[in-house]
């Protein structure tokens, strides 16, 4: 459990509460991997807001914090990536979060590393994670954000791809690439989808 600032625990009731979801995969043995740029965003995160006291809650980490003004709940399922749906459903249902108001954030190997995507609504695309969420949740009106991990070369499986590392030569414009959804997740959280959509798709 890391250790960090202490910010009051939102209760029920907390006004406006949104949730941020970073998809990856739990251990060590997945730092650093494509598939796990949803948890590295949600560090990065966690950081700009001072590094809030992560708390085991509902199959996961969370912490509390806030981002331009918003409160939010960080969420990294720990649950592995197929079955990430069953956090998310317990901190939904937890806080009484409208679906509008969580964000998933996850790899999609068919964008390239200069790309993110932010979406309202729509198909899971292949991202096994994002398809148990909303599977689980019960409705493909979940935003989220793809963070580009592509192209994949040919002739590669997708799951040994997206469980890789990435190269050393690609490490500053991913770097870069993070904190640009970063970016884009707290300008969703302070001004809405739309604002966020026309900035950073």
């Amino acid at each position: 459990m890391n250790r960090g600032r202490h910010h009051p625990a939102p209760t029920r009731e907390t006004p406006d509460l949104k949730l941020l979801v970073g998809l990856g995969n739990p251990g060590r043995s997945y730092e650093g991997t494509r598939h796990n740029v949803g948890f590295d965003v949600l560090g990065i995160l966690a950081q700009r807001a001072g590094s809030p006291v992560r708390r085991s809650r509902f199959q996961g980490e969370t912490a509390q914090a806030t981002l331009r003004g918003s409160s939010v709940l960080l969420l990294w399922p720990l649950t592995w990536m197929n079955l990430s749906g069953t956090s998310v459903l317990a901190a939904r249902d937890f806080y009484k979060i409208d679906d509008k108001d969580i964000l998933v954030i996850c790899d999609d190997f068919q964008l390239s590393t200069d790309t993110i995507r932010l979406r309202p609504s729509g198909s899971a695309g292949g991202q096994n994670g994002l398809s148990d969420v909303l599977a689980r949740l019960g409705s493909t009106s979940i935003p989220r954000l793809r963070v580009g991990i592509g192209p994949m070369p040919a002739g590669w499986k997708s799951a040994d791809f997206v469980l890789g590392k990435f190269a050393k030569s690609e490490r500053e414009a991913v770097d870069g690439l993070l904190e640009r959804a970063a970016d884009c997740a707290e300008e969703w959280a302070a001004l809405g989808i739309q604002a966020a959509m026309n900035r950073y798709n």
